[in-house]
């Protein structure tokens, strides 16, 4: 797995620099990345979006996948700006017609994945876009979905990846050479 050389070499610096820290929240021992003050400014929202259509140029995208429900946010921009198709990967019950659905385990149950069956065509190249590598569960369960519906994923990109989690670990699991860049790792 690999990670990309930033354009910008001020990017992880203006970035982090609209995260905001909020201790014990969702519980408390948690500090929980608020993104909300990166979206609310235009230069910086912009930047990141730009930098996520140059990954998935790079490895040749040809869709962009968003996980819910920050990963919409931040895909649906990608998508648009480098001409990809964006796919929305939802919780369960929450798309209409004909879904494809991946249980996957959490810290404390299980959840269900879907997408819709005929989200990609053959051929299709996807990037998965979220907000967040923690560990690593949603993405790796995207991982499968997407490929049971015939498409390829070529890459993982993120905002922010907590490196004190396994995601980056369950990701090489299941997909030894799949690029995964995070714009930031905490």
């Amino acid at each position: 797995m690999t990670e990309s050389t930033h354009t910008r070499p001020d990017l992880p610096a203006l970035l982090n620099s609209r995260i905001r820290d909020v201790a014990d929240y969702p519980k408390p021992g948690i500090v929980f990345k608020d993104i909300t003050p990166l979206l609310a400014d235009p230069a910086a929202f912009a930047a990141m979006t730009l930098e996520f259509v140059r990954i998935g140029r790079e490895l040749g995208a040809t869709k962009v996948v968003g996980l819910e429900a920050r990963g919409f946010i931040l895909a649906a921009p990608v998508a648009v700006n480098g001409d990809f198709g964006f796919v929305p990967v939802r919780k369960a019950g929450k798309l209409p017609g004909e879904v494809h659905a991946v249980s996957y385990q959490l810290e404390y149950g299980e959840a269900v994945l879907e997408i819709h069956r005929d989200s990609f065509q053959p051929g299709d190249r996807v990037l998965i876009v979220d907000d967040v590598l923690a560990t690593g569960g949603t993405a790796a369960a995207a991982l499968q979905a997407i490929g049971e519906c015939g498409a390829e994923t070529v890459g993982v990109a993120v905002l922010l990846e907590l490196s004190f989690l396994p995601g980056r670990a369950r990701l090489a699991e299941e997909s030894p050479v799949l690029p995964v860049t995070s714009l930031l790792t905490v």
